[in-house]
């Protein structure tokens, strides 16, 4: 276990999650689509936890704009996941910021995928991008 912390000892926000035997697909092993969505949950709890924001569809929110996956090696049911997510600090603009996430095995004490995501911030009334307010900005400055 310690070579799991060692893994996630950059990340300021985490989820564990069980790999559940639905997950897996007709090859055997954890689906691709399920690693996005455990970083959707990932993305969630960072959002609540660190930048202490939700997702309001009635004024400026986060909304997904893009996310890459690199599959280090395949899940298989019993595991369970630690799943991370932080702030890439050079990445971030006016508008939008990337959020780098680890899947990591605990059975295997090894990273299973890697991923960034793509964040925009979205005035949800008016229907356009909006720029990232400053209370979330200085958050993202000062993890």
């Amino acid at each position: 276990m310690d070579s799991v912390k060692n893994l996630i000892k950059d990340y300021p926000s985490y989820v564990e999650l069980p790999v559940q035997w639905g997950d897996m697909d007709a090859m055997q092993h954890v689906n691709n689509t399920v690693y996005l969505r455990y970083m959707e949950s990932s993305r969630i709890r960072f959002f609540s936890d660190i930048l202490r924001i939700g997702f309001a569809p009635d004024g400026v929110g986060a909304i997904l704009s893009e996310i890459r996956c690199k599959y280090k090696f395949p899940l298989t049911y019993p595991d369970t996941v630690i799943v991370t997510s932080r702030i890439i600090p050079e990445s971030w603009d006016e508008f939008s910021v990337q959020i780098q996430h680890l899947v990591v095995s605990k059975t295997y004490e090894r990273v299973a995928a890697e991923g960034v995501a793509r964040i925009v911030f979205y005035d949800y009334l008016s229907k356009q991008k909006a720029t990232i307010p400053e209370t979330i900005k200085t958050r993202l400055l000062t993890p």
